[in-house]
């Protein structure tokens, strides 16, 4: 059973910003992007660069190091095919994000 844990207040994270997590042990970047929150794992499936420090586009954050580019939503990866990383369902309730694991 997905264990549901809080992450962070949603003041903590402002449109168009990331923070990033540490949940059950996972390095997770969470990001809100024009009010909905989404969460994929921080470490970029090629060579671990940090996906929470990565350029937003829409619904898509690339990677700082190489420029690996992955939907906020599923964690697949859009400019390599069959990579991803996991992605997590974040739930929002009154003033928390909470990740679930």
């Amino acid at each position: 059973m997905p264990q549901k844990i809080k992450v962070a207040n949603v003041n903590e994270i402002p449109e168009g910003s990331s923070k990033i997590v540490e949940a059950a042990g996972k390095e997770i970047a969470v990001f809100n992007i024009k009010g909905k929150f989404f969460a994929i794992s921080n470490i970029c499936a090629h060579q671990g660069g940090s996906l929470g420090e990565g350029f937003v586009a829409g619904e898509t954050v690339t990677c700082p190091l190489h420029a690996w580019e992955y939907d906020l939503e599923t964690g697949e990866s859009q400019t390599q095919p069959g990579a991803k990383v996991p992605a997590y369902k974040v739930i929002v309730e009154n003033d928390g994000v909470f990740v679930e694991i």
